[in-house]
């Protein structure tokens, strides 16, 4: 967990909420890995916070699902992925995850990207309850956004 507080963000310019994405899918813990991946690709989503009840316990990315023994040849899905009836979400899931606050800098963000190398970031709230994501397309996003407003101030 991030381990600022609200107070200690008011300097900054650009808080996570400003990018989050808000609608987030989520799985719980027991969930089958098939419907789960399906749920996923459906979705177009890469990323999924686990939730017990209301309480973040894991995150599953595609990266999770995929197996460790890559074929070069692989006539369906279920050769790349761990797509078997009897694995659950808990099994693969990334346990203990690490989050971002609303009330966080985008660069707070980053760093926890670029240092733990994930591709996702939950966002919780003041109260520790999940109310988004952010990604790296998002972050990604926002760096574009203020390269727009660079040029327009110099400019």
């Amino acid at each position: 967990m991030a381990a600022t507080g609200p107070g200690e963000q008011e300097n900054q310019c650009v808080r996570v909420s400003e990018y989050m994405t808000r609608k987030v899918i989520t799985a719980a813990p027991e969930d089958g890995v098939r419907e789960t991946f399906f749920r996923m690709r459906e979705a177009r989503i890469r990323h999924l916070p686990v939730l017990q009840g209301a309480q973040l316990v894991g995150m599953l990315s595609d990266r999770d699902l995929r197996r460790p023994d890559w074929v070069d040849e692989a006539p369906d899905l279920s050769h790349d992925y761990q797509l078997d009836d009897n694995l659950s979400v808990s099994d693969l899931m990334s346990h203990h995850p690490v989050a971002v606050h609303t009330y966080d800098d985008l660069g707070r963000a980053c760093e926890l990207i670029n240092q733990h190398g994930f591709g996702a970031l939950p966002v919780l709230d003041k109260g520790n309850h999940l109310v988004g994501i952010i990604s790296k397309a998002d972050l990604v996003r926002a760096f574009g956004r203020a390269l727009q407003s660079h040029r327009e101030h110099i400019g």
